[in-house]
């Protein structure tokens, strides 16, 4: 057992000769880098159309929103880069605002990564870039001068390397159990800051179905439904889609289902339909709410589903397709797979006539994250290290935690290396930004704003 693990730390280690940690440093833009706006319209043409505009104005805000809105343009530059072979269950799309806090099944809380729309198998380095150009991306945007903010990035890569050298002492089934109790997660935060993520998770534990229900639908002649807010908010009546689709979808869905989940599941009742434009990514993709509630329960009994369509992976181009064809089953099983526990209604479907792809999930129930733009220096240091935490155990649990370990080894080579990338690749974050701000200006492109 002994000398096995130190042959995985040495064939990580031997991958160094090939791929020098040094080399994760290089960024430049492909000599044939396809403008970023045209990435952008493409991926358009496969959603709803009015919802575009609304995606654009959300992009415009800053340079942080363009990032977390243009997963598919990473994944490309990405693409680019070297990388080891070592392959783990990918997030694509890990920025610092997809990491949050949300309840397990026995309603404890934990700190985990809270966005599956792009995972594939796909390499661990990818990821790890994503999340450190991210935290460049808001450290510039808030004005922390560079002196400062290369020792920022390389405590967040480093946090990732000690994180996987730990998982890599542990036995398969300790790093599967492992998962970062919300109590331990804010007893890393630096003093000043644990209040601040206290209240985060106390707003978070009252994001329920209750909530759900009182801030987004009405009472119209006796009857509940969802609240209108064009385009944003549409009810299903008022879209080109009809009832039998979303029937055929929610029998689909509850097929997905394990047998105790659908008992659980057949004492609801739909009783409304609506489509919303959620996040800045996913704008445009088809995403629905389906409000449910349990008859003749004088408590009121609500249950609010997010129906969201999944479209290939933006890795996909690059690492290869997902291999039981069905892009709601790749994110639900790319979520339980990198999460340490999981919605107990997540599930899948297709749209029997549209043939979509859809994954299903609770609402809200008890999630949430913090905004990171609003941090200070030594909170927004030690989130994006909770961040990186957090991967690295998602990570160890897919991948090969000890080859990894042994790539990365003890110094802060790769720290250093990462750093330097995310730095020269912020400033291409932000000339793209400025492209799709110059696109809207010239009425190339239309933005809701």
């Amino acid at each position: 057992m002994k000398r096995a693990h130190r042959e995985r730390l040495e064939q990580g280690r031997a991958l160094r000769a090939e791929v020098p940690r040094s080399a994760h440093a290089e960024w430049a833009p492909p000599r044939k880098r396809i403008d970023p706006v045209a990435v952008l319209e493409a991926s358009a043409a496969a959603r709803v159309p009015e919802l575009v505009p609304v995606r654009y104005g959300r992009m415009l805000e800053s340079p942080f929103a363009f990032l977390r809105g243009s997963a598919e343009i990473t994944a490309r530059d990405l693409a680019t880069t070297p990388t080891t072979g070592l392959r783990v269950q990918a997030c694509g799309d890990a920025h610092i605002g997809n990491f949050g806090a949300f309840a397990t099944p026995e309603r404890n809380i934990v700190f985990d990564i809270n966005d599956f729309d792009e995972t594939l198998p796909g390499p661990w380095e990818w990821d790890v870039k994503r999340l450190l150009s991210s935290v460049e991306v808001v450290m510039r945007g808030v004005g922390v001068p560079r002196g400062r903010r290369q020792p920022i990035l390389g405590a967040v890569c480093g946090a990732y390397r000690s994180r996987m050298a730990e998982y890599a002492r542990l036995r398969t089934l300790e790093v599967w159990y492992t998962q970062i109790e919300i109590a331990d997660a804010i007893g890393f935060l630096p003093k000043p800051y644990r209040r601040a993520m206290a209240r985060d998770v106390a707003k978070a534990k009252n994001r329920t179905h209750f909530q759900a229900m009182s801030r987004l639908t009405e009472i119209v002649r006796g009857r509940r439904r969802f609240i209108e807010d064009p385009p944003v908010m549409v009810r299903l009546e008022n879209t080109d889609h009809d009832i039998d689709e979303v029937h055929g979808l929610v029998e689909g869905y509850r097929a997905s289902l394990t047998e105790d989940i659908k008992t659980l599941f057949d004492r609801f009742r739909l009783i409304d339909v609506a489509r919303k434009a959620v996040g800045v990514g996913s704008v445009g993709t088809r995403c629905w709410l389906g409000l449910l509630e349990v008859p003749d329960n004088p408590a009121g009994d609500p249950l609010v589903l997010q129906v969201k369509e999944a479209q290939p992976s933006v890795l996909e181009p690059f690492v290869g397709p997902f291999g039981l064809g069905h892009d709601g089953l790749r994110v639900v099983t790319g979520q339980r797979l990198m999460q340490a526990v999981s919605d107990i209604l997540l599930g899948w479907s297709d749209g029997p006539r549209s043939r979509r792809h859809y994954y299903v999930r609770q609402l809200w129930d008890v999630k949430g994250s913090s905004d990171v733009t609003a941090m200070d220096l030594p909170s927004l240091s030690h989130y994006g290290q909770l961040c990186a935490w957090a991967l690295a155990r998602a990570h160890a649990r897919t991948g090969d935690a000890v080859a990894i370990s042994g790539y990365l080894g003890t110094s802060d080579r790769f720290d250093r290396a990462v750093a330097t990338f995310a730095d020269t690749y912020a400033a291409q974050v932000e000339a793209d930004h400025r492209t799709l701000v110059g696109a809207v200006r010239d009425g190339h492109v239309e933005a809701a704003v």
